[in-house]
């Protein structure tokens, strides 16, 4: 395991798994809002021409919606999250390809609908790929409120 860590809130937990059961079959897709920990999830569109069944795409208008949404939440961008429908909660290849640095990824299993394994990576420096980081999940960080709010 890396020294890789992020908070979340169980409403931000809560709020992930949700929007990866209300969009099962396909995967969701989102970012992650705060400072130093998760305090917000802001959904996003999935659009992808590869069809949203396995794929998601962040287009540079959803990022810069994001990265507003989370100046306007008094955060800042700390990542992205989508869902794996009826897969682990690793990282693809695809993944690999469309990530940036810096940015937490998290991901969540959703089989037969339901959330299940969520994991949390960070893209290596020399962008080969994938560290397993460990997501802390508590409130000291967190504004549950918020998360809840903005998942709507």
């Amino acid at each position: 395991m890396s020294d890789h860590r992020i908070g979340i809130s169980p409403a931000v937990d809560d709020a992930i798994r949700r929007h990866g059961e209300e969009t099962y079959p396909h995967e969701c897709c989102g970012a992650l809002v705060g400072r130093g920990g998760v305090t917000a999830t802001v959904p996003l569109p999935n659009t992808t021409e590869e069809g949203p069944r396995r794929r998601f795409l962040v287009r540079p208008s959803d990022y810069r919606m994001a990265e507003s949404r989370a100046t306007e939440l008094g955060g800042e961008l700390l990542g992205f999250y989508h869902s794996h429908p009826d897969h682990p909660a690793r990282p693809s290849q695809y993944d690999l390809d469309h990530a940036w640095p810096t940015f937490a990824y998290i991901i969540v299993a959703v089989a037969a609908g339901r959330a299940g394994d969520m994991t949390v990576w960070w893209l290596k420096d020399d962008r080969t790929s994938f560290e397993e980081g460990e997501l802390h999940h508590g409130d000291e960080n967190s504004d549950s409120d918020t998360a809840q709010a903005v998942h709507r």
